[in-house]
């Protein structure tokens, strides 16, 4: 019927621009889990850890559902990272003025999987 989809986490209105999250996920996508934590912890970026957060959780969900996995087993098969609403601020400026100010959120979904070759 339908493929198997494998095992998913989600980390949602994390405050952060999706703009900036994406360039990290598009460097550990279809990476093994263990390597892309690997990578992911040695990047300088905000997004990295908040990456690295949402595929230690995917992790340990496909460890509990399936005992017989590794974690060295594990590849990284789907990374999205959407986009959520948006925090609406005042900024305020010279003369009396004021600008708005929008602090932007991300939802981050990572689905990892067992290697195909085994």
């Amino acid at each position: 019927m339908a493929e198997k989809k494998g095992y998913v986490a989600t980390t949602k209105f994390l405050i952060a621009s999706p703009t900036k999250v994406r360039p990290v996920a598009n460097v550990v996508k279809k990476m093994s889990c263990s390597k892309a934590l690997a990578t992911l912890e040695v990047m300088p970026q905000k997004g990295a850890k908040l990456i690295s957060g949402t595929l230690k959780s995917a992790v340990a969900n496909a460890l509990n559902q399936n005992k017989q996995l590794d974690e060295d087993m594990l590849v990284i098969k789907e990374i999205r990272i959407d986009e959520g609403p948006r925090l609406k601020r005042v900024w305020f400026r010279g003369r009396g003025r004021a600008d708005q100010l929008l602090k932007r959120m991300c939802h981050i979904t990572v689905v990892v999987d067992e290697k195909a070759g085994k």
